[in-house]
């Protein structure tokens, strides 16, 4: 007998660690429901990852098993259920924030005192980070490492006879939420996946970016698989592999639309890899500058980016689809973090933190990864990135469908107006809105101020 351990992997289908167990012995899938551990994210994604789990019990059950489910600490815990059942080996996939590798270990620890083995696999990602290099100045050098190494094709469902006989009454609680949420587990992943390979992947770097888009066609702009593969409820091997053989079947533009998603892809590869080597990247700078940032501790203008009434209107937007739905599409989720950043002058770990507690796709190494490079504290080729909200939405928004879906108060405005609020006179936007906030922060002045911040702290002035 051999235990699997279900964590972020919630998932029966492409499962690394799931299936190694089942090469040779019969499997018996655990998971462990750790109060602490699950206290550290958001009550939303929580709640999204305790319907996956219930999925998945639902999952075993129709392939004659089921998902035995105890609370506790994994160490405790998984040392109790291998003694109960008499298994010679846990299996798991690895994980790579320090609580959860702290966990493994504490794991590892327990079972070796009772003679029990334990075999981790290589599973949240396509390559594993300790093939490459330990340090990249940027994602462009990266990649051409990652892309030579080659991806692993999915892995198979166990057949039914290599799962354990057994049934369990116990499941997981499910935290009341102030949102709705997506449809939780494999199949509802599936279904994302197949839906965006029928339309959205053939134009997707034409239309990522494009927040009407967005709007119109929320799941067409883009994969919005995020939450799945947080979730791991979806493996990368799968997504991967599909991709790839839509990019097989095209040429001309839509090889360069698909191939876009593909590259996508390889951002998550790399923050695991900051991750991997820098486990200290939620708290401390990747590329730390000469002199320290003068962070501004200014908490009425967080609280003004968090309510999303800083009145910049497409970080309004961003912020307010946050908190309706607990996500952001990738274009504004990159401008609110840099306004919060420059504009603002507030530390990006507030920034991290806030997604981290909203988020229903929050993932521990993509979201600090990205926060640092937004912040130019990450791996980047620039050495002050700003994004200009103003230009930003011209760009991105211009007929400001996104921003008047997300803000009320804009609705009756003409869209151009919309795009330029912030460098609208006071009495001008009074009589255009009076309800919607005026810029908490002077456009060019808030550029110019991060400007000179960050040329400070790498030593240029």
């Amino acid at each position: 007998m051999r235990l699997h351990w279900h964590q972020r992997d919630l998932r029966t289908r492409d499962n690394a660690g799931l299936a190694a167990a089942a090469q040779s012995e019969t499997v018996l899938p655990v998971y462990v429901y750790d109060s602490e551990a699950l206290g550290t994210i958001g009550k939303r994604q929580r709640a999204f990852l305790m319907r996956g789990v219930r999925a998945l019990k639902t999952r075993y059950r129709e392939l004659g098993s089921d998902l035995l489910v105890r609370s506790g600490t994994p160490d405790e815990v998984l040392a109790a259920v291998a003694a109960e059942f008499d298994a010679d080996t846990v299996h798991y996939n690895e994980h790579y924030r320090p609580a959860r590798r702290t966990r493994q270990r504490a794991v590892e620890r327990a079972l070796s005192g009772t003679g029990v083995d334990t075999d981790s696999r290589t599973d949240l990602v396509l390559v594993d980070p300790g093939r490459l290099d330990e340090r990249y100045p940027t994602h462009g050098r990266f990649y051409n490492d990652w892309e030579r190494v080659p991806k692993s094709r999915p892995f198979d469902e166990p057949s039914d006879d290599r799962l354990a006989d057994v049934t369990d009454g116990t499941t997981v609680p499910l935290p009341d939420v102030d949102i709705d949420l997506p449809k939780a587990g494999y199949t509802a992943a599936r279904d994302r996946l197949d839906d965006f390979l029928d339309a959205g992947i053939y134009d997707y770097n034409d239309t990522r970016d494009d927040l009407a888009r967005a709007v119109e066609a929320p799941t067409q702009a883009v994969s919005r698989l995020s939450p799945y593969l947080a979730g791991g409820m979806i493996g990368v091997r799968e997504v991967w592999e599909d991709a790839s053989a839509v990019y097989d079947a095209v040429t001309g533009g839509e090889a360069r639309n698909v191939d876009k998603y593909r590259y996508e892809l390889s951002w998550r590869e790399h923050n695991y890899h900051l991750l991997y080597h820098n486990p200290d990247l939620g708290e401390s700078n990747y590329d730390d500058p000469p002199n320290d940032i003068e962070w501004s501790g200014d908490d009425d203008a967080f609280e003004a980016w968090v309510a999303g009434e800083t009145g910049y209107p497409l970080v309004d937007a961003g912020m307010r689809q946050l908190d309706r739905e607990g996500y952001i599409h990738n274009r504004p989720r990159q401008v609110v973090a840099s306004f919060l950043t420059k504009h603002l002058l507030v530390d990006w770990r507030r920034g991290a933190r806030h997604f981290q507690r909203q988020l229903i796709d929050h993932d521990y190494a993509p979201n600090n990864g990205n926060w640092q490079w937004i912040a130019s504290t990450g791996t980047d080729s620039v050495d002050v990135r700003i994004f200009d909200p103003v230009s930003q939405m011209a760009k991105y928004d211009d007929g400001a469908a996104y921003v008047t879906e997300y803000v009320p108060e804009l609705r009756d405005v003409p869209a151009n107006k919309i795009v330029d609020w912030p460098t609208l006179s006071r009495g001008e936007r009074e009589s255009l809105a009076p309800n919607y906030p005026h810029p908490i922060v002077d456009r060019n002045d808030g550029y110019e101020r991060a400007q000179r911040t960050f040329e400070r702290a790498l030593g240029k002035r």
